[in-house]
């Protein structure tokens, strides 16, 4: 019997060496290019605030936050125009900065009347 496993040997670890290079093959893993990070479990915008003539956004992934209003005297169901930004990432500094936009049309607080 000890001829017979003497003649096998060779077998037995080319078989071992065999499925040891399968078992690396398996687990390693290809480079891949990716065309834009990959979401995480957070949603890539958050509404904050909406009265059906405004909107508040903050988009999670640029750290901005944007304000979108309707034109002045507009039926309702009409466009919402950005009309305000602001950057997120200066947040904890003494002065924030708004960015305006399209502030021409924008809705004005009716003046109490006397």
């Amino acid at each position: 019997m000890s001829a017979n496993w003497k003649n096998r040997m060779p077998m037995v670890v080319g078989a071992a060496l065999l499925v040891a290079a399968l078992i690396v093959v398996a687990r390693s893993q290809p480079v891949q290019a990716q065309r834009d990070a990959v979401a995480g479990p957070a949603p890539r915008y958050s509404v904050i605030e909406t009265q059906g003539f405004n909107l508040l956004v903050a988009d999670n992934a640029t750290n901005k936050l944007y304000f979108y209003a309707t034109d002045k005297d507009v039926p309702v169901g009409s466009p919402l125009k950005l009309r305000a930004s602001l950057d997120l990432s200066k947040i904890g500094r003494e002065e924030l900065t708004i960015k305006t936009h399209n502030l021409e049309n924008m809705r004005k607080k009716d003046e109490k009347k006397e």
